[in-house]
């Protein structure tokens, strides 16, 4: 017998959530084809991924949570601030890889993911959402082959999901 845990989640482990990788950068940039498109100073590289049954509502709550994790020293130095306080920005990237199921076989499966013409308004509203709370916010392009470069502060990675599983 299946047990439920989580909208979207069972025992199992049948998720399906919008998922991000956060990282604490000095700086981060996106180029495409040479050319650079977008980069930031302090603040924070998310790589995000869209899941088929994202929401708009999805977006707020993972906005808001990015933007106010406290992942940046305060004068003590303790992680005590957020990328609002340390008036830092985001750079968000499209990443529909971080969907991907490696638990069978070799091929990752990416089932769970939202299909282009469905992620791309989902990732946009991710993107306005993020910046309703007040921090700048650039990105990359989306179904573009990208690369992405850092320098992790710290380094500090953390995983998000919308179902609140880690």
């Amino acid at each position: 017998m299946r047990r439920i845990l989580f909208r979207g989640a069972t025992r199992e482990g049948k998720l399906n959530a919008m998922r991000a990788v956060v990282q604490r950068v000095k700086r981060a940039s996106v180029t495409i084809e040479g050319r650079r498109v977008s980069e930031i100073r302090t603040g924070l590289l998310v790589l995000v991924g869209v899941a088929s049954n994202d929401t708009s509502e999805s977006c707020k709550w993972m906005a808001e949570k990015v933007c106010n994790l406290r992942v940046f020293d305060d004068d003590q130095g303790r992680m005590n601030q957020t990328v609002l306080d340390v008036k830092g920005a985001i750079l968000c990237v499209s990443q529909f890889t971080l969907l991907g199921d490696c638990r069978k076989g070799r091929r990752p499966s990416y089932d769970r993911a939202a299909p282009p013409d469905a992620a791309k308004p989902i990732y946009e509203d991710f993107v306005d959402a993020l910046r309703a709370q007040g921090v700048q916010v650039e990105t990359g392009e989306f179904r573009a082959m990208m690369d992405v470069e850092l320098v992790n502060d710290g380094p500090v990675t953390l995983l998000l999901d919308s179902e609140k599983l880690f």
